[in-house]
């Protein structure tokens, strides 16, 4: 079974939900898309799912960038396939659920597209078996959360809680990616099931304490563990079913599962147990204690869900294999009751207008069924017996017990155990009774409420449900897949346990009937309780959060009005400066250490670096005089086009001649619309400064060039040399590099190279710019702007020219040229026509839009490499052959050749996007000046 595609179908479900509403498809009918193919995932799962409860491992791997130590690496074993359970299944509820909860005006397509973009992320998190790949998919939760908390961007403080959640779990994840990098190099591979395999190793490695807390961080940041916890309340801006979602089987479950995942290699030591069960218990007491005061009732969801987060970090801290088995036995149960939970609120705010617990009482008159569903979901909450919660609670109490019993803490943790049981009791009996008696509603926005549409209620009966089966019946519902997560998450043998109702008279159940007792008598005090709590200093975490950002904004602006003068000068005077800095201090003298052979010199290399540096100088003395400057830059690229021919280097030779003429013609059409000449501006102290500048900065990198061509090095050129033909197919060992061996970067150039002609065609297409209407002299400029000479000439050079553009294009794997080199060839035949006939003529011949050609050569080249993961090897390995045909005879045929014609089409396409709508500027000036 391949992993990668069950991950993989959420993001195409992904696409399905925008396309459908283009085509005005019902709700009903763009829920049911959106569910298409996270059904299909979770169907698929079943056959895995099935090796996997027998003691079985599923993997898939693909290889990547194995340089790097990046896999496509899939994993299934128990503790994935749990989440895989949870993701995909509460997933495809709270799918059922928003058709209902989303108005008609709302757009659906685009809030079923961010959902099944964080669910395939979330799959992708917990299935990784490669450690960069987590991170990968981990930084893709915080992102597609974003989206979905802010998904009601028109309310401010949608938009405020999804920058505080992107920024501070963005923290975490940047401290996560450290961690990870450094446990990668302590166990010596990336791959999970090595890094998992190498615990005490990487327990005795003095970088261990780091390593932990790097990736507590991540951890405490995404599960919103103390101090990092304010973010979670603010989130709850995001509409119901996202809050369902995020709070039981998404985002804030990451950083659990990733306790669980690292359990075996981190877990074991006394800094493990201090930061773990410390920030567990400081989190478990605080979400609790402040969930009772809240009025909002997602507000009081989402404290109680901090409080139960902290509940399962503290049992992974506790150094104890049952605790461990305890902690994903609570992951379990709380995704049914907090999912049926915030659905029921949904519900409720749906049909009332309001979520003000102060206001929304009485509701057991008016909505009745869904008052049982959300009172057994609460009890479930609370850990009310014969209900779910009840089994992990006191699972819970137990552990603490046991490890109070052998730690210094021996008081604490039981006492704080059960102090967080009470409030969990406690804000349980306020959500029942002040919502469903506590007299009538007060003021409802809408009244009377009633019961919400059938199938709204269908994923809460299904939740409530399991709640209820699995209190009742652990062994028959649960017990296997518990079984199996807890195995993989502890790394070895489980512990013997019993998942049973009833335990006899002990002190956790003791315990369990001093929380529920201790619940309703502090439930029963709230109204002083109330009154304290409105005495203490009112602390808004977001005015905090966004007081902080303010002043960093204000120390930026500060910082700017110090430097930004609006002189480009100034800016690249800084610039200069620090690199001259860096180039004295630290570059220099490490690099004058040593010295080697040089070539000796001959005449023709002395005249080629005199005219180098005579070119040089007389661009920098008469910049001022642009065009004599654009000839003596253009003498500079000339002269070293030769150095590469002096020395054999015929490919860069070629492409600097092209990219020489590219160049010099945007010069040439920018200067259009700049003055000839340019006066004086700069007084005697800045010229100082620049002249320091220039010698500085010219200096060390000519001793940086100097020292690091003189140097004892290790080439890598034998390697390209012995391996271009068998590898690659080809003679010309550059351009096998960069189709072949270092596709992938030629791939990323060629996309910024598409990003940059787009970015500037978006520049210059509502442009207007006015040129001079004279020469330096006073004269005006010629009426004909398109000469006659130069047009006769032009015009049959465009099929010679590319002619020689095929020529060097189906010659560059074993020649010198390329796709690269002959699209530069065939953009500046193609320009020559926009300067010589005008855009005009151009236009009424071939299409005058170039974005086709980017997006072609991108898909094209891209093909290329995603074709070669079918064959099982790495992105953009390229194969070749010799066939033989009649008449032509044998010839060889390569796949580099489509990712070359890929280069081709975007470097054409990105070069007459940003030349020719340049041209277009000069034209609307000649048509300005006519009228």
């Amino acid at each position: 079974m391949n992993l990668a595609l069950m991950v993989l179908l959420p993001f195409l479900g992904a696409v399905l939900p925008p396309l459908a509403e283009r085509l005005r498809a019902s709700r009903t009918v763009l829920a049911l898309t959106a569910a298409a193919l996270p059904l299909l995932a979770l169907v698929w799962l079943w056959w895995p799912a099935q090796r996997v409860l027998s003691g079985g491992i599923v993997q898939f791997s693909r290889p990547w960038m194995p340089s790097l130590g990046l896999d496509l690496a899939f994993r299934l074993d128990g503790l994935s396939l749990l989440f895989a359970v949870l993701v995909l299944g509460i997933g495809l509820l709270v799918v059922v659920y928003a058709r209902y909860y989303l108005s008609a005006n709302e757009k659906a397509g685009r809030f079923y597209a961010f959902l099944l973009l964080f669910m395939g992320a979330m799959l992708g998190l917990v299935t990784s078996d490669n450690l960069i790949l987590l991170v990968l998919f981990w930084e893709l939760t915080s992102l597609s959360s974003f989206l979905l908390i802010g998904f009601w961007s028109h309310q401010s403080a949608a938009r405020k809680g999804a920058r505080m959640s992107l920024a501070v779990t963005g923290m975490g994840g940047l401290a996560l990616l450290a961690g990870v990098l450094l446990l990668g190099q302590v166990a010596g591979s990336y791959s999970l099931g090595e890094v998992l395999a190498a615990g005490d190793r990487i327990r005795a490695n003095a970088l261990y304490p780091l390593i932990l807390v790097l990736v507590l961080l991540g951890v405490f940041t995404k599960s919103a563990q103390f101090p990092f916890h304010f973010w979670l309340p603010h989130a709850m801006a995001a509409p119901t079913p996202v809050s369902a979602y995020l709070h039981s089987a998404t985002m804030v479950k990451a950083g659990v599962f990733l306790l669980a995942r690292f359990y075996p290699a981190l877990s074991g030591t006394d800094l493990w147990f201090y930061l773990v069960t410390g920030a567990g218990l400081a989190t478990l007491l605080w979400g609790a204690a402040v969930a009772l005061f809240q009025h909002d009732l997602k507000g009081l969801l989402a404290y109680s869900t901090i409080s139960h987060l902290g509940l399962i970090t503290m049992l992974f801290g506790l150094n104890s294999p049952l605790a461990a088995v305890a902690a994903v036995f609570h992951i379990i149960n709380h995704a049914t009751f907090k999912a049926s939970l915030f659905m029921a609120a949904g519900i409720i705010d749906h049909e009332t207008g309001t979520r003000d617990m102060r206001r929304i009482n009485g509701l057991w008159r008016y909505m009745p069924y869904t008052a049982v569903l959300a009172m057994v979901a609460t009890a479930a909450m609370a850990g009310v017996p014969l209900l779910n919660g009840f089994l992990s609670k006191e699972m819970f109490f137990a552990e603490a017990l046991e490890a109070g019993a052998v730690s210094p803490l021996s008081w604490l943790l039981p006492v704080g155990a059960t102090l967080g049981g009470v409030f969990s009791v406690a804000y349980s009996a306020r959500f029942i009774h002040d919502v469903f008696f506590n007299g009538e509603p007060v003021n409802l926005p809408k009244f009377p409420p009633h019961e919400p549409p059938r199938y709204m209620k269908v994923p809460v009966e299904i939740l409530v449900a399991l709640c209820v089966a699995v209190g009742v019946f652990p062994g028959f519902t649960v017990s296997a897949l518990l079984a199996v997560a807890g195995t993989a998450t502890l790394g070895g043998t489980l512990p013997e346990y019993t998942l049973s109702i009833w335990h006899g008279f002990n002190l956790p159940l003791l315990m369990s009937f001093v929380a529920l007792a201790g619940g309703v008598l502090i439930y029963s005090q709230r109204r002083r309780l109330f009154a304290a709590y409105e005495r203490l200093p009112a602390m808004d975490a977001n005015l905090i959060f966004e007081g902080r950002v303010q002043a960093l904004v204000r120390l930026a602006a500060a910082l700017s009005e110090r430097l930004r003068n609006g002189s480009l000068q100034s800016y690249a005077a800084w610039l200069l400066g620090v690199v001259a800095l860096m180039l004295l201090v630290y570059l220099t003298p490490a690099l004058l250490t040593d010295s080697g052979a040089m070539l000796p010199l001959d005449g023709a290399a002395a005249l080629g670096g005199l005219i180098l540096i005579v070119a040089a100088l007389i661009t920098a003395f008469l910049h001022r005089h642009r065009m004599t400057a654009i000839m003596s830059v253009s003498v500079v690229g000339l002269v070293v086009s030769l150095i590469f021919v002096r020395f054999s280097a015929p490919d860069l030779a070629l492409t600097q001649l092209s990219v020489e003429v590219v160049t010099m013609l945007l010069l040439m059409l920018a200067m259009y619309f700049l003055p000839v000449r340019t006066r004086v501006e700069s007084g005697a102290l800045r010229v100082g400064r620049d002249v320091l500048l220039a010698v500085v900065i010219g200096g060390g990198v000519g001793v940086m060039a100097f020292a690091m061509m003189t140097s004892g090095f290790d080439s890598i050129s034998p390697f390209f040399l012995e391996n271009a033909k068998p590898g690659g197919g080809g003679t010309n060992v550059v351009n096998v590099i960069l189709v072949d061996f270092r596709g992938f970067d030629t791939f990323g150039e060629i996309t910024v190279l598409g990003i940059a002609g787009l970015g500037i065609y978006a520049l210059l297409r509502d442009l207007e710019l006015d040129s001079a209407a004279t020469d330096s002299m006073g004269r005006p400029w010629a009426r004909d702007a398109h000469p006659l000479v130069l047009v006769t000439i032009s015009r049959p050079l465009l099929p010679l020219a590319l002619l020689v553009s095929v020529y060097i294009f189906l010659r560059g794997h074993n020649l010198p040229g390329g796709g690269f080199i002959a699209g530069l060839i065939t953009s500046v035949a193609l320009l020559l026509q926009y300067v010589a006939s005008g855009v005009e003529w151009v236009h009424r011949r071939m299409p005058g839009d170039y974005h086709p050609l980017v997006a072609v050569g991108l898909l094209l080249a891209g093909i290329t490499g995603l074709a070669s993961w079918m064959f099982g090897y790495p992105f953009l390995t390229s194969t070749f052959d010799h066939i033989h045909w009649p008449l032509v005879g044998e010839f060889e045929l390569a796949s580099a050749m489509l990712f070359d014609t890929g280069v081709f089409f975007t470097v054409v396409g990105a070069t007459l996007l940003m030349l020719a709508n340049l041209g277009k500027l000069s034209l609307l000036d000649d048509k300005r000046r006519a009228g």
